[in-house]
């Protein structure tokens, strides 16, 4: 006791004696609090089907703290954490399993072992359970729901009806021998899928195999995978561009037959996104995330400089020229300048600045017509206006970008301004995590969005680009049905949101969009759902179809030596014209 009691001993062993006093509870606290120790009982009661013979609670916290984490749940590990003998646990988890709460899975084709999970029904009342739990919380602390703290706090009806519940456990698991088999891009949405690795594995009951590539890499990597006799990949995720000529060259399978049969709703996702993944009238993949290509600007710098955010091609000159200060490290605009498809993505999309296609796209209403084109209306345009206003606006921006511009791509550009380099910069909004999620970033919290500045001609559109899932067309028969369950679970809504709350920032869902707990992340999810629902987004500027690849990779390197000093506009854009006429004759495109 003496060394409880001398002080002289900091580290000694804890006692409450060497704490200072707890303060009394006041008569009105101590009130409330048995209050809502009352109401607490009640609602669990009410709001979870557990019967009282068995410490059931035990087992349903184990269960869902589990599931939510991806740990494997065994009958074993289930019986352990009730504290009861393991007969009365196994009475008790067998009563469990009977009301429909727990999912009982076989492990193996023997079905000796298995692993328990927590239905949907369970998932749900838990759900439900909490929110209850947490409107008794605010008057119990002295928290008004309707002030501005509650309403960060608590969600009203209306809200509630919107969130999105966590994905359950399939059924039944899924029999792919050596695993689900993924090859997949480098980027934070797949980066997510990663570390939720474990997750994802006791969702499906096996293991994931994931192969991740870049983009040009990933490209290459699927036309090989096709020239195989059965394909080593399970799923491929495709650029949303890719469609037209991975389709029209059989590399890809038709999903029709399983969206007919499985009455599959395609209506939540992004029109445009859907529209890229179809081909000849045939849908060849699954949306998996739609990502824009933003204008992203400093709201401060442009304050402090008295500058409004730049809504055309001259204005963001102007704005550019006025930010750009070398000598500070600092620099009006990043961009994708970088030799091959980057430049080639960057090439495409100012060409639709200026009202025109990379390819000669039939105009319909508001829009290009991509899914039709043939023939003449797959010829390049780079001898068109656009195209040389495109080379001259780049040649203008060149003069206010960062020292390394010529080997900025995708990654690098959303770095430079992250890191406070760029005042503004072309991203997209697959990189916009650097921006939204670091706190250390002088972008965070002083950055705003906008559609592409409009050039002469042209109107206001945001570029689209993406992944989508789909199914090599060389797959084994006997895995084909059991990967068309796992690409539908990938690409659900509970998913997709699960990805964004793991470090991704895009969905192809409007239901994800709307969802409290996701839009509440970054006002950057209300921007881009309000710019699909209003036709903003667009597909056109870089079209799904045949040789389009091929085309904006002619753009990347013909166009580089006009940035790089040694080619004219007129002299470049004549060989781009050249060679990509060739390249369309010879696949037989016109």
């Amino acid at each position: 006791m003496s060394e409880i009691l001398d002080e002289s001993h900091p580290e000694g062993p804890y006692d409450s004696l060497s704490q200072p006093p707890m303060p009394k509870l006041s008569n009105t606290e101590l009130s409330r609090f048995i209050d809502f120790i009352e109401q607490f009982e009640q609602e669990t009661e009410h709001s979870l089907s557990m019967s009282h013979g068995y410490r059931e609670m035990r087992m349903m916290i184990h269960l869902m703290r589990n599931h939510l984490a991806g740990r494997l749940t065994t009958p074993t590990s289930l019986a352990d954490a009730s504290g009861l003998s393991y007969g009365t646990a196994k009475r008790g988890i067998e009563s469990i399993i009977k009301r429909g709460l727990i999912l009982s899975r076989p492990r193996t084709k023997s079905g000796k072992t298995v692993s328990l999970h927590p239905s949907p029904r369970m998932i749900a009342e838990w759900e439900a359970y909490a929110n209850r739990i947490k409107g008794l919380l605010g008057p119990l602390f002295g928290v008004n729901p309707a002030s501005e703290t509650g309403r960060r706090i608590f969600l009203d009806a209306a809200e509630m009806a919107r969130v999105i519940s966590p994905p359950a456990v399939l059924s039944a698991r899924l029999e792919l021998k050596g695993g689900l088999r993924g090859l997949i891009h480098a980027d934070p949405t797949f980066m997510a899928m990663h570390n939720l690795k474990q997750q994802l594995e006791s969702i499906f009951g096996l293991d994931i195999h994931n192969s991740a590539r870049s983009i040009d890499e990933l490209l290459e990597e699927i036309i090989h995978n096709a020239g195989r006799i059965k394909s080593r990949y399970d799923l491929v995720a495709c650029d949303l561009p890719w469609f037209g000529e991975l389709a029209s060259k059989g590399i890809l399978q038709p999903l029709d037959h399983f969206i007919r049969r499985d009455a599959y709703d395609l209506s939540d996702f992004h029109p445009v996104a859907i529209q890229s993944t179809r081909y000849a009238g045939r849908q060849y993949g699954i949306p998996l995330q739609t990502t824009p290509e933003l204008l992203c600007y400093r709201k401060d710098i442009l304050e402090q400089a008295q500058l409004e955010p730049p809504k055309t091609t001259e204005e963001l000159i102007k704005a550019a020229r006025r930010l750009h200060d070398p000598a500070k490290g600092r620099y009006g605009i990043a961009w994708n300048a970088a030799r091959g498809t980057p430049l080639g993505h960057t090439f495409s999309f100012l060409m639709a600045k200026f009202g025109q296609p990379i390819i000669n796209l039939r105009r319909c209403e508001g829009s290009y017509d991509f899914q039709q084109a043939v023939g003449e209306e797959l010829r390049p345009m780079f001898q068109s206006d656009a195209a040389y206003r495109a080379c001259e606006y780049m040649l203008d921006i060149l003069k206010f970008s960062p020292p390394n511009i010529l080997h900025m791509a995708w990654y690098e550009r959303a770095q430079s301004y992250a890191s406070g380099e760029a005042c503004m910069a072309y991203c997209y909004t697959l990189l916009a995590p650097l921006i939204e999620f670091d706190r250390q970033s002088p972008a965070w919290g002083n950055t705003g969005y906008l559609p592409h500045p409009i050039g002469n001609h042209g109107r206001i559109i945001t570029p689209i680009g993406g992944y989508a899932l789909a199914i090599p067309a060389n797959l084994s028969e006997e895995r084909t049905e059991n990967v068309w369950t796992a690409l539908r679970h990938l690409t659900s809504a509970s998913m997709s949101k699960l990805y964004i709350l793991n470090g991704s920032l895009v969905t192809p869902r409007f239901s994800v969009s709307r969802d409290p707990e996701v839009s509440a992340l970054s006002p950057l999810i209300e921007i881009v759902d309000d710019m699909a629902r209003k036709d903003i987004l667009q597909v056109w500027p870089r079209p799904p179809v045949p040789g389009i690849t091929e085309v904006i990779s002619i753009a990347g390197h013909e166009i580089f030596e006009v940035l790089d000093g040694r080619r004219s506009i007129k002299k470049a854009l004549s060989m781009a014209q050249d060679r990509a006429d060739r390249v369309m004759r010879d696949r037989g495109y016109y």
